[in-house]
């Protein structure tokens, strides 16, 4: 049976329904609002059950204790650092764990561009439950919605509930990318990060890392969108950038620092990356 009461020390923001759809009709907040938002310590007996899903995107993020999800294919565990999101219409369940209840974040959104976040997120399940890489960086956003939103539900308020919560959900975008990652391809990024400076052929990382060439490269194209050589210029040319912002290095200098052989190729690397030459690059006026 659904908990009605509150907890303890709970924090807990409902927009009122007329507010939201006004929201929804004005620039910016259409396309991502926060409805609802809070936090639920020590969640004893929590338990939600939407079996036509919720009109808007559930998030919830555990930092302590224990809890679960169903989406309909059965429980899935949610621990402390971990993250579970909902897209909007799916009918589930969550609730906490008996013996170690649960303390939550949560939000509810809706907007027109969840369904892209939802993509950029990676998922192609109903539900995505996954370990946050910053687990605190998410609570605080979380926290700083729910804090704005007890002031008053104003459309500047709002405002910034919405650029918050944009921040939210490509944080968790680019944590589920992160969560996604297999050892090899973290020792390979390892690898290639030592080597800024120098130089190494696919096939030997990929032996390094005890996977094939082949495998390697998908693991690139799917947790960077490019391939390995693509990841290794891009290393390559954040030092470039430093050495020339930082130093008195000239062109020569620098392509010898970072193993290039013919500085005419380390400038047209450069180029094709940033637009620009090395040496016009320097000249601008940055900050």
């Amino acid at each position: 049976m659904e908990r009605r009461e509150g907890f303890a020390r709970q924090r807990l923001c409902v927009i009122p329904r007329p507010v939201v759809t006004d929201a929804l009709t004005r620039p910016v907040t259409s396309s991502m609002l926060v409805t609802d938002a809070g936090w639920f310590p020590e969640a004893r007996d929590h338990l939600r059950v939407r079996p036509h899903g919720a009109p808007e995107t559930v998030l919830l993020v555990c930092t302590d204790g224990q809890g679960w999800v169903d989406v309909g294919h059965g429980r899935i565990t949610v621990e402390p650092g971990t993250a579970a999101l909902i897209p909007r219409g799916t009918p589930h369940s969550y609730g906490a764990q008996t013996h170690h209840p649960w303390t939550i974040w949560w939000c509810h959104l809706q907007g027109e561009d969840l369904d892209h976040l939802w993509h950029a997120i990676g998922s192609e399940e109903p539900a995505a439950v996954f370990p946050l890489q910053s687990p605190e960086r998410i609570t605080t956003l979380v926290e700083q919605i729910v804090a704005a939103l007890e002031r008053d539900h104003s459309p500047p308020r709002l405002l910034v509930t919405t650029g918050l919560a944009w921040h939210l959900m490509t944080q968790l975008a680019a944590d589920r990318r992160l969560a996604e990652r297999s050892e090899p391809l973290e020792r390979a990024m390892r690898v290639l990060d030592e080597r800024a400076e120098g130089s190494i052929r696919v096939s030997e990382l990929a032996r390094l890392v005890g996977v094939s060439p082949s495998h390697l490269g998908a693991l690139f194209r799917a947790a960077t969108g490019g391939g390995v050589l693509a990841y290794h210029r891009d290393l390559k040319m954040a030092r470039a950038r430093r050495l020339l912002d930082t130093t008195t290095l000239n062109i020569t200098e620098i392509a010898d620092r970072l193993g290039y052989t013919d500085p005419f190729y380390f400038s047209r690397q450069f180029r094709r990356v940033h637009g620009t030459s090395p040496s016009d690059y320097r000249r601008l006026r940055k900050g």
